[in-house]
């Protein structure tokens, strides 16, 4: 793969990477709690388990893009990344936050336009 494309495919995997971190294991301490913009310690406890299992759907993407690269697999790049924006458009249309769709979709679907040129 092109230097390029690999570098944009890494930083989205390493976001999805930083995402499972935020999800699994900080999502009750401060940082998880102002990054999502919780109502409260209490809120983040009672959706802990939820937050986890997003996490680990996040680390999926990551591994699967990881992946991609390691085999040098353009095809399964271009699969991941379409998971990737489906999952922020989704996102971003089922929270009502645009920000995710820019911090989400928007690098993968970057990453995609440069796996087609």
């Amino acid at each position: 793969m092109k230097t390029v494309v690999s570098i944009l495919i890494l930083f989205v995997a390493l976001e999805h990477v930083y995402f499972l971190v935020l999800e699994m294991f900080l999502w009750t301490k401060p940082k998880g709690i102002k990054t999502f913009g919780l109502k409260s310690k209490e809120f983040a406890e009672e959706t802990k388990v939820l937050a986890a299992n997003q996490g680990l759907y996040n680390g999926f993407l990551a591994a699967g893009l990881i992946y991609s690269l390691i085999q040098n697999n353009i095809e399964v790049s271009i699969l991941f990344l379409f998971f990737v924006t489906i999952a922020g458009i989704y996102g971003s249309y089922s929270t009502k936050k645009i920000k995710l769709f820019y911090v989400q979709a928007v690098p993968a679907i970057i990453a995609l336009v440069f796996c087609f040129l």
